[in-house]
């Protein structure tokens, strides 16, 4: 797979933890700039809307892949626990 991140000034760090931020609490983008800016991130609010609408469905798609192979582990854990009662 490519690097997402290829043609962006910006550190992955910073736009990971950007989405992370707007995605994980009820912030709006605004606040999620003001946070940044705290932590010594200087970017716009447009920034995070349009890093959101380009990184939101492929952090969504990892989640979901790591979340179905965790549920699978599980099933075949629970399989075999079954069989050796």
């Amino acid at each position: 797979m490519r690097n997402p991140f290829r043609y962006f000034n910006s550190l992955p760090e910073a736009i990971c933890l950007t989405v992370v931020m707007y995605i994980g609490y009820p912030l709006s983008l605004r606040q999620v700039e003001d946070l940044l800016s705290e932590r010594g991130i200087d970017i716009c609010h447009e920034a995070v809307r349009f890093w959101w609408n380009r990184f939101g469905p492929i952090f969504a798609a990892e989640i979901r892949k790591k979340r179905s192979a965790a549920l699978r582990a599980e099933a075949m854990r629970s399989r075999q626990s079954a069989v050796a009662i």
